[in-house]
């Protein structure tokens, strides 16, 4: 690959990100309300200690709720929710931004009838796909790992009256969103990068691609929180799984792309 050509084109991409803000605005909007609003919202419920959780914690099935037990009663809310539930959430993030961007690497270019002449540079096909990946892959990945040292740093400093110590992050906290985040974000892109080359505007692949993503987010909020409780074997272990799909899905929509045939839809 010509790193110097891909880095050119990346940051041609990203320029592009910047400057527009029907992308920036969807990017910003969901890491704010998750990150800032939720745990402050949360401290304050825990200092006001107005909600007993100890019987949705006993509710847990075996050895998961010790871990919450396992601290005062007074923190219990805190690490169930800022600690656990919220886990979910968090590949959501990158999942979400990762296919925001996606929906635009090619249909964008399409609408704003600029593909003719990006299929038309004298770079090869395997690096212009790869920068496409990267100009996906870097914001969301970035979003994610700043998104969670802001939730961390408004986590510890609004719950300090009731922790009196920093909580997070956590071990298997740094496994989530160093390992399992970008993996996610890896899976959301080798999908909808392949649906963006084949329709023909952002709306047309966002509501496809929509469909395609709605059962990684159902699966990502459904077991999150139980990974957490797991430890970080199971987590790393399910990371691993993740990263190897997301590398075929990408590996094979490389190898399926050229841009002759795009060209020929033109």
């Amino acid at each position: 690959m010509n790193r110097s050509v891909i880095r050119t084109l990346l940051a041609r991409d990203l320029g592009m990100i910047r400057r527009s803000r029907a992308l920036m605005l969807p990017m910003l909007f969901l890491p704010t309300l998750l990150l800032v609003i939720l745990p402050a919202a949360i401290g304050l419920a825990a200092r006001e200690r107005s909600l007993d959780v100890d019987r949705f914690i006993e509710m847990l099935p075996g050895g998961l709720a010790d871990p919450v037990l396992a601290h005062p009663p007074d923190e219990r809310l805190i690490i169930l929710v800022l600690g656990y539930m919220v886990a979910p959430l968090f590949l959501i993030v990158p999942l979400m931004v990762s296919s925001v961007l996606a929906a635009d690497t090619f249909a964008g270019e399409k609408e704003r009838k600029t593909l003719e002449t990006l299929l038309h540079l004298p770079v090869s096909d395997r690096d212009l796909y790869v920068a496409k990946l990267l100009s996906t892959f870097i914001p969301s990945t970035a979003i994610s790992w700043l998104g969670f040292t802001v939730f961390c740093i408004v986590s510890n400093i609004v719950c300090w009256p009731v922790m009196g110590r920093i909580f997070l992050p956590t071990g298997t906290w740094m496994i989530v969103i160093l390992w399992l985040a970008p993996a996610v974000a890896a899976l959301g892109l080798g999908v909808m990068v392949r649906v963006s080359i084949r329709v023909e505007n952002t709306q047309e692949a966002q509501q496809l691609g929509g469909a395609v993503v709605l059962p990684f987010v159902v699966i990502a909020v459904g077991q999150t929180t139980g990974l957490l409780l797991a430890g970080p074997v199971v987590t790393m272990a399910v990371g691993s799984v993740v990263w190897l799909i997301a590398a075929l899905l990408n590996i094979r929509g490389m190898q399926l792309y050229r841009r002759s045939s795009m060209a020929a839809r033109l």
